[in-house]
């Protein structure tokens, strides 16, 4: 039985065929020897990373007095210039501080007033109460002689020229010029420490200086203690987090907001792995996730030396139980030089990822 005919087609031989194919392989190979030049070219020497985020300095915003918020200054996400004011704090316990100690100050400056006077007396008093009172001793040592002299005088005579009377009269004349110089004596004896008893006067004085000086202490830490009431911006920036309203009590220490500073960098997680070549001073460039129009420059300022496990509040220990190699990461702050859009803010923590050229 003869076979079946074979059906015809117009398709192409393989003669035909193979140099379409030789073609179109050909393309694809080029293209690809193309394109690895090309990623080559432009991904040779570049270490990136999308484990960034932008980075800046938050300054906690805290009242060093304690009281009640009587006018609340600013809004959230304000701009603020150093030195504007933010809130501030009833001042009136502080201003009755001041006064109080403002009244102290004046009550020691009065007394210190009332002892410098005693101390220029003492200095001319002292002396002279000496003085007298030596004068004083050898007058009635004088008398005392006397005295002593009559009485022997009486003792001597003849008892025809003389009388009892008279003998008791000397007598008790020497007795109370004896009594007498015994008290000049000792008046002498207590005006004798004249240097002593001016320095005494002088220590109270300094005492009182020193009272002075705490006093105007009390006065300049109550002034001061004024002028907290009014919570001012320490540095320029943005205002976040606002957590006060006026009437509410505030404490010495409390956040009651945090404030952005302008300047802001990029804080990259490179692994550990991409370390070798790379060094402070090297261009980087940065796109950020939120907004892909931006094309910001920068420089790489310097590596963090420590991994981020180091500074947590548990470091690992590798060296109890097992271990399981980890690749770490380490933070490189990259500061942005140009490309920054001054209509545009870029808040801390923004995803961005940076093209670092370490070749």
């Amino acid at each position: 039985m003869a076979a079946p005919p074979t059906p015809t087609t117009n398709l192409p031989g393989p003669e035909n065929a193979a140099p379409a194919v030789r073609v179109i392989i050909g393309v694809v190979l080029v293209g690809l020897v193309v394109g690895g030049l090309w990623y080559w070219k432009v991904t040779h020497g570049i270490e990136s990373t999308d484990d960034a985020y932008t980075d800046g300095r938050a300054v906690v915003l805290a009242p060093v007095v304690s009281g009640h918020v009587k006018q609340l200054l600013v809004d959230d996400n304000q701009f603020l210039h150093k030195g504007d004011p933010i809130l501030r704090i009833d001042p009136r316990d502080y201003q009755s501080a001041l006064d109080q100690a403002l009244g102290q100050q004046e009550a020691v400056e009065g007394q210190i007033a009332s002892t410098q006077h005693a101390l220029e007396v003492a200095r001319v008093s002292f002396p002279a109460r000496y003085a007298e009172a030596e004068a004083t001793l050898l007058s009635a040592q004088a008398m005392l002689a006397k005295a002593q002299a009559d009485n022997r005088r009486q003792h001597n005579l003849p008892h025809q020229a003389t009388t009892q009377e008279q003998v008791d009269s000397t007598e008790a004349a020497q007795r109370s010029a004896a009594a007498q110089v015994e008290v000049d004596q000792a008046a002498l004896q207590a005006a004798t420490p004249v240097k002593p008893n001016i320095e005494q006067i002088a220590a109270q004085v300094k005492q009182l200086e020193g009272t002075r000086l705490q006093m105007q202490a009390m006065v300049d830490l109550a002034k001061l203690n004024l002028e907290r009431c009014i919570l001012r911006a320490p540095q320029d920036g943005w205002v976040t987090k606002r957590a006060v309203e006026v009437g509410n009590y505030v404490s010495t220490g409390q956040q009651v907001a945090s404030l952005v500073s302008p300047q802001v960098w990029v804080t990259a997680n490179f692994k550990e792995s991409q370390l070798r070549h790379m060094r402070p001073g090297q261009n980087v460039r940065i796109s950020v996730d939120a907004y892909p129009q931006l094309h910001l420059i920068g420089h790489v300022d310097s590596v963090q030396l420590g991994s981020g496990n180091k500074f947590t509040a548990f470091p690992p220990e590798n060296a109890t139980g097992n271990f399981v190699k980890i690749v770490q990461r380490i933070p490189v702050k990259i500061v942005i030089d140009s490309g920054l859009d001054p209509q545009i803010p870029l808040p801390l923590g923004l995803s961005v990822e940076p093209d670092v050229e370490v070749q």
